[in-house]
């Protein structure tokens, strides 16, 4: 997967990106305002020290700056409730929910989980996608190398090796873990990074 060039550059050159069954065609064609969406958000997002630095809870600071920007531009939360019929017996086949959710863009953030998550995420849009619920999936992560700077400000260990990362997540999504669902990914590199106190 090769980084992709359509992107804005100011997007290339502070995100590592790749994608799979072409996914960015997908969204530029068939949801361009989410596509829009998507790229004002990354350009407008900064990752400051602070966030990184603040200790863990249900959902990191940098996940709830996400978050809240694309929930101003009406994307949701969404929990989806699925089933499956044989011979008129129900049986309940659930999802995990979706961080952000508009218009049939699944976009999922895995800032500092444990890396199975990233299984459950394409697994998500794997069967979200072949039940017509979703046409592309979004994930957006950290890069490898701010490691560096977590070990810098001591915190290295709270970021470890068994994290979410794109490390982690492109062998899982090179091995086909999205299925036929077309997926984009999104690394935070170090040049967003602002050392404020």
């Amino acid at each position: 997967m090769a980084p992709v060039e359509s992107l804005p550059d100011y997007i290339r050159e502070h995100y590592e990106v790749h994608e799979w069954r072409h996914a960015t065609a997908v969204l530029e064609a068939d949801f361009p305002l989410e596509w829009q969406d998507l790229i004002a958000v990354l350009c407008d997002f900064e990752l400051w020290r602070s966030h990184v630095e603040k200790p863990g809870g249900r959902k990191s600071k940098v996940a709830e700056v996400l978050d809240s920007a694309f929930f101003q531009r009406k994307w949701e939360f969404r929990r989806f409730h699925t089933q499956i019929v044989v011979d008129g017996k129900p049986s309940e086949s659930p999802t995990h929910e979706v961080d952000c959710y508009k218009n049939g863009v699944a976009l999922e953030i895995e800032w500092n989980n444990k890396d199975p998550f990233f299984d459950r995420d394409l697994n998500n849009f794997r069967l979200l996608f072949e039940l017509r619920v979703i046409s592309v999936g979004i994930i957006i992560t950290r890069c490898d190398h701010l490691q560096a700077i977590f070990n810098r400000l001591g915190i290295g260990t709270k970021y470890g090796s068994s994290t979410t990362h794109m490390g982690k997540l492109l062998p899982r999504l090179e091995g086909g873990g999205g299925g036929g669902c077309p997926v984009l990914v999104f690394g935070i590199k170090d040049s967003l990074y602002r050392d404020n106190v």
